[in-house]
């Protein structure tokens, strides 16, 4: 064979197994291709993670960027919640007051969520009165409720989730402030997440090695019960689970969970966007690509 010859088959091999994140035996590429295809005409950033959990093939676009990381972070605030109920510093079914006062991590000045912004106002009803972590974990995921996830971080302590999330191998996941400490915000100090890095903490959860088999149990549950259910799950047959966290801000929107098959199989799917001209383009984007998989995943 000629050397340009041979230069040619080992470009076309690069090519072929470096461009969807795995080797290139169809369907694979016409998984990119048809990704591309949602993709392509959307304004706005998007990376995407995805594992099967049984036979380990993936893809990964834009896997590793940096995202502000809205309610994604939540999860791993229930996780780290789930890790001190393990070691003793409380029970979940202890009580917590209810307030809406809490120290920015710039100053230490006072700041207050805005029930109007929340996505669940129901604890404000209750501020003053005691309520269980478990709920506070139950309202945090399931209805994304801001207040709930404050008091939990203000309880657990953003370097604790860190250092959590290191050692389960997500430490790209960092929790360094309340959801509305706008202080903080405003000098950029945010809470980010890569897709790859949620990715990694999902399936320490599929696994049930999220703090131990009981702990990632439960807190499946708990997200299995999720109530915003516009992206990942949207155009998925009714037989399919999902659990999942959501997450969405301005020209954010985001969606990261276990997808549950009929017959047993099960695989992680993160899609983050930013940078969105228009909302509603990147939840139905996320819906497509989540139809996409599955459809690559059932065939």
């Amino acid at each position: 064979m000629r050397e340009a010859d041979v230069k040619a088959c080992v470009l076309l091999v690069f090519l072929a197994t470096s461009s969807f994140g795995y080797p290139p035996a169809l369907p694979g590429a016409e998984l990119g291709r048809s990704i591309d295809s949602v993709i392509a005409n959307v304004h706005g950033n998007f990376a995407i993670a995805f594992k099967d959990l049984r036979s380990g093939k993936s893809f990964y676009r834009n896997a590793d960027r940096r995202f502000h990381a809205a309610s994604t972070i939540k999860t791993a605030v229930m996780i780290e919640v789930f890790n001190q109920v393990r070691t003793g510093k409380f029970r979940l079914e202890d009580s917590l007051e209810v307030v809406n006062r809490f120290l920015s991590l710039v100053d230490g000045s006072p700041y207050s969520l805005d029930r109007a912004s929340d996505s669940d106002d129901s604890l404000y009803s209750l501020l003053g009165s005691k309520v269980t972590i478990r709920k506070l974990v139950d309202d945090m995921i399931t209805v994304s409720s801001n207040l709930a996830a404050d008091l939990l971080i203000n309880l657990v302590g953003p370097r604790n989730v860190r250092r959590t999330m290191v050692k389960m191998g997500a430490g790209e996941v960092r929790v360094i402030r309340g959801v509305q400490d706008t202080r903080a915000y405003e000098l950029g100090r945010n809470n980010t997440v890569t897709a790859r890095s949620l990715a990694v903490m999902f399936e320490q959860l599929a696994l049930r090695r999220a703090v131990s088999r009981k702990a990632s149990s439960t807190m499946l549950q708990i997200l299995l019960e999720q109530k915003f259910n516009s992206m990942i799950p949207a155009q998925l047959p009714r037989d399919v689970k999902v659990a999942h966290k959501t997450g969405s801000s301005e020209g954010i929107q985001h969606d990261s969970g276990i997808v549950y098959l009929p017959d047993g199989r099960k695989y992680v799917l993160v899609v983050l966007s930013s940078d969105l001209y228009d909302a509603r383009s990147g939840i139905t984007s996320i819906a497509k690509i989540s139809k996409i998989i599955y459809d690559y995943e059932a065939r």
